[in-house]
């Protein structure tokens, strides 16, 4: 949208969703369904009544603007004074419950949509909400305390994800009635319990040249886009980094003028031929240096050096972070924990044990489910709880309830992505839901637009390598595997998770049983026999192969026939697992 098309204006904007809406999903899909859908006719009722006007929808949330403050304030009591009311008729599996967040501010318009921190303040006044209440900004309040019959709670200011707001809440019979003092968030909680910020100094010229400087900042400016492009945290612009250049001022202080958490400072030595570029990670809060590397390069291509540095230094921030804010996390009480924190307590579980199908998959989706009821907007709590579904839907003692977790994943996929497009795990993962859908143009096209995002983001790389396969590229999508455990080094065992399928479909019999064999070693989990009876076939080891059958029918006795393995066969190696199978099943 070019600068010469924006339109802006001032909106009150009203924004609600359904609380515990993905538990409820997970509990009566279609229970949950019409019980929305009979909400949702109330709530349209009540916006052609008082003028409100839906502009978005995604899953269960609910975006209208108003025209009048005093409408929007009126439509939001009578909607949850009727949400009470139809509830209280209805047993306790039919009720649903909802949170209104309300503001009045400025927002770009884009055809029947609207965008800006007008909206966004809405939202996160929701997120704070209770429910079955209203939350709204200090400017609606101001303008509609003398105009209504209602009575207010001043919260005072509250950080409400990364952003500060003055919020009220309407008083209403059956909900708590907050007080400021008893809900205000200290500075130190709220600098602990959000994803932290960081800023990238201009890198220091320590060179006699001077007209060396334009490669300093060449790479500042590329590691803070490379940063950028992770969408794991917030990142300070280019221009607030910039405006601290050559002065004379304490890492310490440049944090806290741009409001960092941390900063990334370094150093450029040119000469002759040769660079070396030394890079630093500074915690600001405990003034630690969490890592710091150095790189000499020779000067042949100067781009090519200013790129692999960059790329570098943003992919091993990212993990080092998140570390570091689960050891903060720790120390805090478990009932103080924000969305945030328990992310991070979620993700450091996912991290030990990279195995298919590990029982602590359920273990980190419940924590997901904590960090998504608390804060609904937390993308990589979806992006987490994806991977976990992902890989435990495939497990034989979740089989009946298959079917309900692949609803959960497309869902949780999809609402992800339109949270935020420019993500390239959310990216990702909506391209696994086509995969899993069979729509294998749509998965390819997906996967090449998160690898287009941020083409040093690892998990892209081997999901796109994963999205060619479904074209024959095998060789190709071998490369972008090798790509990413070159990028992730400390992840390498998920990336490696694939290979016994990649050189099964590649007719590398040997390279698959070896991996095959490292795998079993790693999770022993039954699949690996199957694989292992199929590829000792093609090896010509039959009595290897019917070994490893029998473990494997004692693993799975519910496969009883050829016919049933080759429904639960994975579709990209099924014809080479039959083919080899197909000579033994009988046998054993």
């Amino acid at each position: 949208m070019s600068e010469a098309k924006i339109v802006r204006k001032i909106a009150v904007i009203f924004v609600t969703d359904v609380v515990g809406f993905t538990k409820m999903m997970a509990h009566n899909e279609d229970l949950t369904l019409r019980t929305l859908r009979s909400c949702r006719e109330i709530l349209d009722n009540l916006f052609q009544e008082h003028g409100g006007r839906i502009f978005n929808t995604a899953g269960d949330s609910v975006l209208a603007e108003f025209q009048s403050a005093v409408s929007a304030v009126v439509c939001a009591s009578e909607f949850q004074k009727l949400i009470k009311q139809r509830n209280a008729t209805l047993d306790p599996s039919e009720q649903m419950n909802f949170r209104v967040g309300l503001n009045m501010g400025d927002v770009i318009v884009e055809d029947s949509n609207l965008y800006g921190d007008g909206v966004n303040v809405a939202a996160r006044l929701e997120a704070f909400c209770q429910p079955g209440g209203v939350s709204l900004s200090k400017s609606i309040h101001d303008f509609v305390n003398e105009k209504v019959d209602m009575s207010f709670s001043d919260l005072g200011n509250q950080q409400v994800k990364n952003t500060l707001v003055h919020a009220f809440d309407i008083t209403l019979e059956g909900v708590e009635q907050r007080k400021a003092a008893a809900k205000a968030i200290p500075d130190e909680e709220a600098f602990e319990s959000k994803p932290p910020t960081i800023a990238v100094l201009p890198f220091k010229n320590m060179s006699n040249d001077e007209e060396q400087e334009y490669f300093a900042d060449g790479v500042t400016e590329d590691i803070i886009a490379n940063l950028s492009s992770w969408k794991s945290f917030p990142v300070i612009s280019r221009n607030s980094s910039f405006s601290f250049k050559s002065q004379d001022l304490k890492t310490s202080e440049i944090a806290q003028e741009l409001a960092a958490n941390y900063i990334v400072e370094g150093s450029i030595r040119k000469g002759g031929n040769k660079v070396r570029i030394t890079a630093n990670l500074i915690d600001v809060k405990d003034d630690q240096q969490i890592w710091s590397k150095r790189w000499d390069r020779l000067l042949d291509d100067i781009f090519e050096v200013q790129d692999e540095v960059s790329q570098e230094v943003a992919a091993l921030i990212t993990p080092a972070l998140k570390s570091k804010e689960h050891e903060r996390a720790k120390r805090r009480p478990k009932a103080s924990f924000s969305a945030w924190d328990s992310y991070l307590q979620a993700l450091s579980i996912f991290n030990q044990f990279n195995t298919f199908g590990d029982e602590r998959n359920i273990q980190v989706i419940e924590l997901c489910d904590e960090a998504i009821e608390k804060d609904p907007e937390l993308v990589d709590a979806y992006v987490l709880k994806c991977k976990c579904l992902f890989s435990v839907r495939l497990e034989p003692k979740y089989k009946s309830r298959r079917n309900e977790m692949e609803a959960s994943f497309h869902e949780l996929s999809e609402l992800a992505y339109r949270l935020d497009p420019k993500n390239p795990d959310a990216v990702s993962n909506y391209s696994n839901s086509f995969n899993m859908k069979g729509d294998y143009e749509q998965r390819v096209k997906y996967a090449k637009e998160a690898l287009d995002l941020n083409p040093s983001h690892p998990r892209s790389n081997s999901q796109y390598g994963m999205a060619i396969c479904n074209e024959g590229r095998f060789a190709e999508a071998e490369k972008f595997f090798l790509r990413a455990i070159e990028l992730d080094p400390v992840q390498r065992k998920s990336y490696e998770g694939f290979f016994p399928f990649l050189y099964m479909a590649m007719n590398q019999s040997e390279q698959a049983l070896k991996w095959s064999n490292t795998l079993y070693e790693r999770s022993q989990h039954s699949r690996y026999d199957g694989f292992r009876a199929a590829i000792n076939v093609h090896l010509t080891n039959k009595d290897a192969a019917k070994a490893y059958l029998k473990t494997f029918k004692a693993a799975r006795p519910e496969l009883k026939t050829l016919q049933d393995y080759e429904e639960v066969a994975p579709t990209m190696i099924k014809d080479y697992l039959l083919a080899g199978l197909k000579e033994i099943w009988d046998l054993v």
